[in-house]
């Protein structure tokens, strides 16, 4: 994507720049709540506070640096149109508000974005353009079009008037509760956290800002620390999966920001799965890094007033029902079995009262009787059932043992299989 900023640009990120900014939007996005948390704060150990961007129409934060920029736009540059590269999040953002303000948006996104995400581009009136496997694939496309239609680029973070729109947050955040220690941010290209630490410094020069990336896509980390990095790889948090990490907001993040640190995949799928179920919310993986932060060090956090910002909650339906499956295993209340019985008349139903009498749930029941390990007058079930809690479950299958079945544990992913 062509950046926008020059080498002195970082000046212009300023706090009087995102009033100004809050002062535009008002009305046309958004004022997102930001609320206590007490069931994140119990699983976490600190005082969390929720800053819900996944309430904007379009599902995530884009939306505020998006009309932030569309708004600046000369009238000649809003005739010609916007053209900008996505996979999903600032897509919906520039379709959006440039649909509200009459502009023609144009969007080119890798063919493997998330069809929830492509769908809802086009249904904001945008033109949408699939090429690329790749962000930087779908660039290549971007660029000749913006050429050849003489199309105004809207870059996704690295760009004054985004990080400005981005920052309102932080007003919003402070202006709610003034007294948080620590506000953790998402990072993928930067714009987000360039914002916020732009803002939230200036209201509150103590407030501790904390950015958060996968370890597959570390760039701002590297960036931070002076390290060489590699990013790559397929992660569940694919709005923060940035190679190439903004000009300007590298500047601006080196400047005002306190710390960026790396959470693992599995603990991005935990947050995610948190914030269903005690929550009641949904966070894609690149909305659900904050909270990660929290859970992977939770010293670091505890008994601090710390404010969350679930930037999106973009995510596949089923992406997000595999991951509260594979989370209910790694607690323990899932339970996938495997048992080697004989082939006789009552089996199956013996294996169900014994676990039903413990209070368990039997979900799922498969009976093979072809595989060739198993006895010609032999055969094998495959039985998932629910429990209270890990427990419980290894207590249904002591009780199955003791009552002569051979049992072992199925991992999840061989049961899905």
């Amino acid at each position: 994507m062509t950046s926008v900023a020059g080498p002195d640009d970082h000046s212009q990120v300023t706090f009087e720049s995102i009033q100004a900014a809050a002062n535009l939007i008002k009305g046309a996005v958004l004022k997102t709540p930001c609320l206590p948390a007490p069931r994140l704060s119990q699983l976490t150990g600190a005082d969390v506070f929720v800053k819900y961007e996944n309430m904007q129409v379009t599902g995530a934060f884009k939306e505020r640096g998006a009309l932030v920029k569309l708004s600046s736009l000369s009238a000649d540059e809003k005739h010609r149109g916007v053209i900008a590269v996505s996979a999903g999040n600032h897509a919906q953002g520039v379709a959006y508000h440039a649909g509200r303000l009459g502009i023609p948006a144009t969007i080119v996104m890798p063919v493997l974005t998330p069809f929830v995400k492509i769908s809802a581009t086009r249904g904001y009136g945008a033109e949408v353009i699939l090429a690329g496997n790749t962000l930087a694939e779908a660039k290549e496309e971007a660029d000749r079009l913006a050429a050849e239609k003489d199309l105004v680029w809207v870059h996704p973070y690295d760009d004054a008037h985004v990080i400005h729109g981005q920052g309102t947050i932080a007003i919003e955040m402070l202006e709610a509760h003034p007294d948080l220690d620590v506000i953790v941010v998402p990072v993928g290209g930067g714009g987000l956290i360039a914002g916020i630490a732009t803002a939230a410094k200036a209201l509150k020069p103590t407030v501790e800002v904390i950015g958060v990336e996968t370890t597959l896509y570390p760039g701002m980390w590297g960036a931070f620390y002076g390290k060489e990095v590699v990013c790559e790889g397929a992660t569940i948090a694919e709005g923060i999966a940035v190679r190439d990490i903004g000009v300007l907001t590298t500047e601006v993040v080196k400047r005002t920001v306190d710390d960026v640190v790396l959470v693992s995949e599995s603990s991005i799928e935990r947050s995610i799965n948190a914030y269903l179920t005690l929550q009641r919310t949904i966070a894609e993986g690149a909305g659900a890094a904050g909270l990660a932060a929290l859970l992977s060090d939770r010293e670091r956090f505890e008994g601090r007033k710390v404010g969350l910002v679930l930037c999106g909650g973009n995510i596949d339906p089923r992406l997000l029902s595999k991951i509260v499956v594979r989370e209910l295993a790694r607690d323990g209340k899932l339970v996938s079995i495997r048992i080697d019985t004989p082939d006789r008349p009552g089996t199956l139903g013996e294996i169900a009262t014994v676990i039903g009498d413990m209070q368990g749930n039997v979900v799922d029941v498969e009976h093979h009787r072809l595989f060739l390990n198993v006895p010609a007058k032999g055969a094998t079930l495959d039985v998932s059932f629910e429990a209270f809690d890990r427990d419980h479950g290894e207590r249904i299958v002591a009780a199955l043992r003791d009552r002569g079945f051979v049992v072992r544990y199925l991992e999840i992913g061989e049961r899905m299989g």
